[in-house]
């Protein structure tokens, strides 16, 4: 089972969370906390494979308790999903660099919410796909490339770019008309041959070779 936390100040969104993972036959839910000290000190305690932590919470923010949670020099660091109602992009860079697992906001819906978790147990990293798609679209390589020759398939190279487009795995399934776990096979293998940690470093290297616009 993943054991998961809750921290959010609002008492209505930590009911809805805790009904979206109680309804997941492999999660089950650990704790809840309302504040940012309570949720450090509830992490701490219980050692959930996976904390969903809130930005603006009361006495600590969320970006704080991230830093002591999981940021540079802490041991043995919790797994946390950045989940907020505020899509500031320089909410969403602090939170990558202070070791957040995710980052999606609260109206992504239970599917998204889910997968997020489970990306974050695998070592993965998911970011709401508007964000994401935002984020890329910042980049600017100096000369537009090409593909170079890493030996993706075509329909890998498919993969890859709904997967910079910002879908989800059941958006990319259903795209193409293939199962979930198919497509999560192609990335895996995608991810071997680029050498990319996670689904965001496929789209940014996707982007950078302008492979989508």
């Amino acid at each position: 089972m993943i054991r998961v936390m809750i921290a959010d100040d609002q008492a209505m969104v930590r009911t809805g969370f805790g009904m979206i993972i109680g309804a997941q036959p492999d999660m089950e839910l650990v704790g809840e906390a309302g504040d940012g000290v309570e949720a450090v000190e509830l992490a701490r305690r219980l050692r959930p494979d996976v904390a969903l932590l809130d930005i603006r919470m009361p006495r600590l923010d969320g970006l704080a308790a991230l830093r002591l949670m999981a940021g540079p020099g802490v041991t043995n660091p919790v797994r946390v999903v950045v989940v907020t109602t505020f899509d500031l992009d320089e909410y969403v860079h602090a939170a990558l660099r202070n070791g957040a697992c995710g980052f999606l906001l609260k109206d992504s819906g239970p599917a998204l919410l889910v997968e997020a978790v489970r990306a974050a147990v695998s070592g993965d990293a998911l970011i709401s796909p508007s964000i994401t798609v935002r984020l890329l679209a910042h980049l600017n390589p100096p000369t537009p490339t090409g593909p170079p020759e890493t030996g993706l398939s075509p329909r890998e190279l498919e993969v890859v770019k709904l997967v910079a487009r910002g879908a989800t795995n059941a958006e990319i399934a259903a795209g193409l008309y293939i199962s979930v776990g198919t497509v999560k096979s192609h990335l895996g293998s995608v991810q071997t041959k680029l050498g990319a940690r996670n689904r965001v470093e496929i789209a940014a290297w996707a982007w950078e070779r302008h492979l989508v616009s």
